[in-house]
């Protein structure tokens, strides 16, 4: 299994075996995220690995779950160090599961024993993480979201390798499984907007979702063989929408022969 095939079957994991795992199993999620690129360079980050096979480390919030492993996520406070978080984050989920290991994101939790801050970063999420009780993977077609047709308005008829990237990008957890996301594709343009009923929940939450949901973006990609740039349209963000609040767009191209439907620069939106 590799991220993009665990993208399809990856479920939240919130019972855990405190069964030891090798301690290089360890160092490859730390080598991985060594060599995970962030979304967005220049946000200084790091990661700390808690040990819990014997429960001794309480961990509170509004889920309290028991794992064997603790995943710890630092990062500076700069605008959209939270997206960035979520970027990362997911690809470490993803990662885990080509490893055996279940994983779920803790909201608001507190690790007794891990500080609130390293070196003037600080805690975005902590991750719970392990061999799962129960099964690893769900099946095919069990994931809770809204159907593509809900989610994405096709201005062109999409290519294949472009239905593929959406449907990737429709199976992002979110928080509270809100799906905040809309989708607009004109080409090989994907123009991403939040729902503006989303604006009034946690910004927090909503920034990492949407990190989250990016990454699924960027691993369809790779595993395509695609090329992909996220940027901010001005010809987009100048409009305005009554339901709709712009956040960035993805230029997907296909250099595949036959398949590059990429529009000269700055033709249209």
């Amino acid at each position: 299994m590799n991220l993009y095939e665990a993208i399809f079957l990856r479920q939240s994991v919130r019972q855990f075996s405190m069964t030891p795992v090798p301690p290089e199993v360890l160092s490859r999620i730390g080598t991985f995220y060594e060599q995970t690129a962030p979304l967005f360079p220049g946000i200084h980050t790091e990661i700390g690995i808690t040990e819990n096979t014997e429960g001794r480390h309480l961990l509170t919030g509004f889920f309290g779950i028991q794992a064997p492993y603790y995943l710890t996520f630092y990062s500076e406070i700069r605008d959209r160090a939270e997206m960035n978080a979520g970027y990362i984050c997911e690809q470490l989920s993803l990662y885990m599961m080509t490893l055996g290991l279940g994983s779920c994101f803790i909201g608001n939790a507190v690790l007794r024993g891990a500080p609130q801050e390293r070196e003037g970063k600080h805690l975005v999420i902590v991750m719970a993480f392990g061999l799962p009780k129960g099964p690893l993977l769900r099946r095919a077609g069990e994931a809770k979201r809204l159907p593509t047709r809900e989610l994405c308005v096709f201005k062109d008829q999409p290519t294949h390798w472009m239905t593929q990237v959406i449907e990737a990008a429709r199976l992002a957890p979110s928080w509270q499984n809100s799906q905040p996301w809309r989708f607009v594709v004109v080409g090989s343009r994907i123009h991403i907007f939040s729902k503006k009923d989303a604006m009034d929940r946690p910004k927090k939450w909503m920034e990492f979702s949407f990190g989250v949901m990016f990454s699924h973006i960027a691993v369809a990609s790779e595993e395509l063989w695609l090329e992909v740039d996220l940027i901010r349209l001005e010809n987009v963000s100048q409009k305005n929408f009554r339901n709709n609040q712009y956040v960035l767009s993805a230029i997907v191209e296909s250099h595949m022969l036959g398949e590059d439907s990429a529009f000269p620069s700055g033709s249209g939106t």
